[in-house]
């Protein structure tokens, strides 16, 4: 019978259950992570926290309004890289409101920028306009996007002006 040892980096250096933590910036809470298992593996190149059961994150204003949120069944932070990866239903509210729904997204926090070459649907709101496309680009606040190979359904107003001439 043979020995199977599991290699250094395959090992969590830290697992956490239940967790619900608080992220501050300047004295301010800003985010709050949920999510039921977090790994950390320091030994892994690069180095990444995993959440591979589902994480949610709220961002407040300075009131502690939710400003935008994010849902994911699984995720990665590239911590030396700055980088999150969010994988299968992914779900982002933003500040006006409106809401994507994706199965794969990145966030590089150095860029300040996130994007995707997978599908992408988007509710605009009020409007309830319907947004659909393969792949985008957007700032981190989700307001100035782009998308690419897009598709849409829109309510337009009929505008058109009445012919005076026209009999009644």
């Amino acid at each position: 019978m043979a020995n199977i040892t599991p290699s250094n980096d395959s090992l969590p250096d830290m697992q956490t259950n239940e967790i619900v933590s608080f992220v501050s910036d300047s004295g301010l809470i800003r985010y709050k992570i949920i999510t039921p298992e977090w790994l950390i593996y320091s030994k892994k190149s690069p180095t990444l926290w995993a959440f591979e059961k589902g994480v949610y994150l709220e961002k407040f204003d300075t009131l502690f309004n939710i400003d935008s949120s994010i849902k994911a069944d699984t995720a990665y932070y590239y911590e030396s890289k700055r980088i999150w990866e969010l994988r299968s239903n992914v779900q982002i509210r933003n500040q006006q409101g409106d809401k994507f729904d994706t199965d794969l997204l990145f966030w590089d926090q150095n860029k300040a920028r996130i994007y995707s070459d997978h599908f992408i649907r988007i509710e605009q709101q009020p409007e309830d306009q319907v947004i659909t496309g393969y792949g985008f680009e957007s700032n981190q606040e989700m307001t100035e996007y782009r998308i690419f190979n897009n598709t849409g359904s829109f309510i337009v107003e009929d505008k058109t002006p009445t012919d005076s001439t026209q009999n009644k």
